[in-house]
């Protein structure tokens, strides 16, 4: 059973977005707040038409604009977990879920809804109001109504928003777990980077309601396909150079980076003289000794900054002879203490050649993340 839709509309929100799910597999929907991630949602549970586009699930079509057919949304059997979770205040837990399962005869549903509430570790709450449950305990009730349903596709729409850090690393969790025994689509939105990571076998990037780039996230973190993909993930490194000569036979695109040149993969589609953008990713900048800065893509730095948490630093280096161009990089947080990485210490850094991806050179993003002041502050 797979899901697929393309939505398209002008207004409240502009749409131009692909969407495709297969069964077993989650999807998430990254992008800022007003890029359309929500309203996608609603217009695949059929809560919101689009003015034009198709949504299909399986063999069934839900939407289809052109051809003046629009299921409702009791019908698409879509499991759909709102933001704020939306659980009926005067009834229990087990009273919740129950209404999720009109389909099944009334002598049944307590029980069945009991099971739900289980695998969703809420034994023993079946009789407790949502204002007497955590945030978190909430958030597992809505699921389990959301699943009760027996959905062909489960709908997420910031599910762990409501709740503090611990409990929202228990709740991912829970539902890596849970979602390893659904065999339908699921579809998240959040905007958290490393929540889309964890959780998505594909991440799409969204940008004013249009799909920019589809891909696993691990893909589409290393290889974004613009510089506004690279600005909307959150990408550190990423900068403008021009190509200075391209080797096919060594595998091997140089570029010029503010005066020195810089060893990237061959890229075959851009020409000696063109503007790009070179995206880094943090896991492509290598701490070496300073007997090794022979290395190729050497540069040398001072530290401008070191945050450590759980055992991770993440250090901010100032290019030395680059103006105020900036590079970030992560490293285990004892390695950086053992090599003395603290503020104003002299630093040598090798920019993986394989690791950097170029792009074209979108001047709306380069001006929004790449100019040296815009790195610098």
């Amino acid at each position: 059973m797979k899901l697929v839709a393309r939505l398209e509309q002008s207004a409240p929100i502009p749409l131009a977005a692909d969407i495709a799910c297969d069964s077993g597999e989650l999807l998430a929907l990254v992008g800022p707040s007003g890029s359309g991630k929500s309203t996608i949602l609603r217009c695949l549970a059929g809560l919101h038409r689009p003015a034009a586009g198709s949504v299909r699930c399986g063999e069934t079509t839900w939407f289809d604009a052109s051809r003046g057919i629009d299921i409702s949304p009791q019908q698409r059997r879509v499991g759909f977990v709102f933001q704020h979770y939306a659980l009926f205040p005067h009834l229990s837990a087990l009273a919740n879920v129950m209404v999720a399962l009109q389909h099944l005869p009334l002598n049944e549903r307590a029980e069945t809804a009991r099971q739900w509430l289980a695998r969703t570790k809420l034994e023993g709450l079946e009789a407790r109001r949502p204002a007497e449950l955590s945030g978190g305990q909430q958030q597992r009730v809505a699921l389990a109504r959301a699943l009760a349903r027996e959905p062909q596709v489960l709908l997420l729409d910031e599910p762990f928003s409501a709740v503090d850090q611990v409990t929202r690393r228990k709740l991912l969790r829970q539902l890596i777990k849970l979602r390893r025994s659904l065999d339908i689509p699921i579809v998240l939105v959040t905007h958290d980077l490393e929540e889309a990571a964890v959780l998505a076998d594909t991440m799409t990037v969204l940008h004013h309601g249009r799909s920019l780039q589809s891909a696993p996230p691990d893909e589409l973190l290393a290889r974004p396909a613009s510089a506004l993909v690279a600005r909307l993930t959150d990408q550190p490194n990423v900068f403008v150079g021009k190509v200075l000569e391209q080797s096919p036979a060594t595998d091997t695109t140089l570029i010029d980076w503010l005066g020195q040149p810089l060893q990237a993969t061959h890229h075959a589609d851009f020409a000696v003289g063109d503007s790009v953008c070179w995206v880094l990713p943090e896991a492509g900048v290598i701490l070496v000794r300073e007997h090794q800065n022979d290395r190729e893509n050497t540069v040398n730095a001072i530290v401008r900054e070191r945050l450590a948490w759980r055992g991770h630093a993440t250090v901010t280096a100032r290019v030395a002879g680059r103006g105020d161009a900036t590079l970030s990089f992560a490293i285990g947080a004892s390695v950086a203490q053992r090599r003395g990485i603290v503020p104003g210490a002299s630093i040598a850094l090798q920019l993986q050649k394989a690791a950097i991806c170029l792009t074209p050179a979108d001047p709306a993003a380069v001006a929004q993340i790449v100019t040296p002041s815009d790195v610098q502050r």
